[in-house]
C-alpha cells in the first residue's frame, strides 16, 4: 500500500483563543508540542478547530501563522469547505494564498445535496485551486452521505483531489473505497477509534482529534499493523479508544480543548458559543482516562 498522501498521521488542531481573538503565541507554541508528539502534518480550522464560528480574518491570520512558523516541517492543510460551493472556491482560492499544502473540503452540511450536487461542489471547488484535496465526509454533521461511487468519480475527474477523510463510522464504505479508487488515492480515517478496522480494509492513515494530546499511541498502533504485529496492534487499540472516547465526552472539540490545555500546560482558552466550557462531571470522566493512561500526573 503506498504511503498516505501528507502523511500517517495528521492532527485536526484546536485553535487557541484568549480575549483578543487567536492566540497566536499558543499556536506556535502547540505546534512545536505536536511536531515533538508524532504528529506527521496540521489540519487547520477543521471542526476541532471551530472554523465554523472564526471570521475569515482570524482565519487567514491562522493559516499565514501556521504556515510560516511551520516553515515547511510538515504539511499544512486547511478546511476550507462549508455548505456554499462559491464560499467554499473564496476561502479555497484564500488558503492557497496563504500558502497551505492542501485543502480539506467537507460535504455540504444542511443543504444535503443529490450525489451529483456532491460531485458538482465537489470539482468546482478542486478545479478553483491548484493545492491538492481531501474530501471530508462526516454524516453526523452534514446529515447526508458521500457515496463511495460519487468520490471515485470525483477522484477521476480532478487529479488533485488525493484523498478523503473518511467520517462514516462504517468499515464496509471504507473497504468500498478502496475498492473503486486507485492505488495512490489516500483514505483517511476520520474517527480515531475505527483506525485499526479501517486499516484492516485498505485506509492508510488517520485525521485525529487524540493526536492533539497523544500522537504517540497512534503511531505506533499504525506502525504495529504496517509491520504485521497484529496482537500489538490491537492491544495498543485496547488502550487507545478508552483515550479517544474521552475526547467525546461532550460534544468535539469541548473536550479535547481543555485537555490539550491540562496536558500540555499550553492555555487554549474556552470554546467560542454556541460551545460551552467542559461541565465538572464530564471533565471528571475525561481527567480519570487521561490520568490512567499517563498523560496527567
Amino acid at each position: 500500500m503506498k504511503k498516505p498522501y501528507f502523511g500517517r498521521l495528521l492532527t485536526a488542531m484546536v485553535t487557541p483563543f484568549d480575549e483578543s481573538g487567536v492566540n497566536v503565541e499558543a499556536v506556535k507554541k502547540l505546534v512545536d508540542w505536536w511536531l515533538a508528539h508524532g504528529t506527521d502534518g496540521l489540519v487547520v480550522t477543521g471542526s476541532t478547530g471551530e472554523a465554523a464560528t472564526m471570521s475569515v480574518e482570524e482565519k487567514k491570520l491562522l493559516w499565514t501563522t501556521v504556515v510560516q512558523y511551520v516553515d515547511g516541517r510538515v504539511p499544512v492543510i486547511a478546511g476550507t469547505g462549508s455548505n456554499s460551493t462559491a464560499g467554499s472556491i473564496e476561502m479555497t482560492k484564500l488558503a492557497e494564498s496563504c500558502g497551505v499544502d492542501g485543502v480539506l473540503i467537507v460535504g455540504p452540511y444542511y443543504n444535503k445535496p443529490t450525489q451529483e450536487g456532491y460531485y458538482r461542489h465537489f470539482k468546482a471547488i478542486a478545479d478553483s485551486t491548484s493545492c491538492k484535496v481531501i474530501l471530508y465526509n462526516v454524516p453526523g454533521r452534514t446529515a447526508a452521505n458521500v457515496a463511495p461511487a460519487t468520490v471515485a468519480r470525483t477522484a477521476a475527474a480532478c487529479p488533485n483531489v488525493v484523498a478523503i477523510k473518511e467520517a462514516a463510522g462504517r468499515v464496509d464504505q471504507v473497504a468500498e473505497l478502496y475498492r473503486l479508487l486507485p492505488e495512490d488515492f489516500t483514505i483517511y480515517s476520520g474517527d480515531d477509534g475505527l483506525i485499526l478496522p479501517f486499516l484492516s480494509v485498505g485506509a492508510s492513515g488517520l485525521i485525529s482529534v487524540l493526536s492533539n494530546v497523544d500522537g504517540e499511541i497512534l503511531q505506533n498502533l499504525m506502525q504495529a499493523y504496517e509491520e504485521g504485529r497484529v496482537k500489538e496492534a490491537a492491544d495498543l487499540n485496547k488502550k487507545m479508544v478508552p483515550l479517544a472516547e474521552a475526547m467525546f465526552v461532550e460534544t468535539n472539540p469541548i473536550p479535547v480543548k481543555k485537555a490539550v490545555s491540562l496536558v500540555t500546560g499550553i492555555d487554549c482558552g474556552d470554546p467560542r458559543l454556541p460551545l460551552t466550557p467542559l461541565s465538572e462531571g464530564a471533565l471528571a470522566k475525561m481527567t480519570a482516562v487521561l490520568r490512567k493512561n499517563g498523560l496527567l500526573p
